[in-house]
């Protein structure tokens, strides 16, 4: 692990030990690794890979530890996404070989839920431009407009640097 890896995990460790709310459910949760992602302005966000098993555990106390760790990591906004397998399409034979949720596009949406959880997605739509480029747009609840309201080019930033992909993240009327 880098030192920015070991950095995140002393916050997740210190958390641990002063946080009274956190500490029983941070016991046995655990990160596979961390990384920066650059944000237009000159800002960062962290994304931190857990693992897929650890997933439920993480997102039942993730609004609390989202909202610490960002503390501790002065001010840099916290996304956590599950570590997730893409197994390649069958070159022959059934199409059973491989799961559907080890698919490119499963995985890449199961990205998409995980960078913006809590909020749900209420609705998606794929603009095409006139040259060809392709930008997913989302629409997150309503409801968490006001908390979210900042937060939006870094799930954009943190999507397109784990997938490739253009999004755009928005609220509908």
């Amino acid at each position: 692990p880098d030192s920015f890896e070991e950095s995140v995990a002393q916050a997740l460790f210190d958390l641990e030990a002063t946080s009274a709310e956190l500490k029983g459910d941070l016991r046995d949760l655990y990160i596979m690794s961390a990384k920066e992602v650059d944000v237009s302005g000159g800002r960062k966000a962290v994304v931190i890979h857990i693992p897929f098993r650890l997933r439920k555990g993480f997102q039942k106390i993730s609004e609390r530890l989202v909202r610490e760790l960002e503390k501790k990591l002065s001010g840099k906004h916290v996304v956590l996404v599950a570590q997730r397998k893409l197994s390649k399409p069958p070159k022959s034979g059934y199409s059973l070989a491989r799961p559907r949720s080890r698919s490119l596009t499963a995985v890449h949406e199961s990205l998409l839920n995980d960078v913006c959880y809590p909020t749900e997605i209420v609705g998606k739509r794929t603009r095409f431009a006139a040259d060809g480029t392709k930008t997913m747009i989302c629409y997150l609840d309503k409801k968490e407009k006001s908390t979210l309201e900042g937060k939006l080019e870094t799930f954009s930033a943190v999507y397109k640097a784990l997938t490739g992909k253009d999004v755009w993240f928005g609220f509908q009327d």
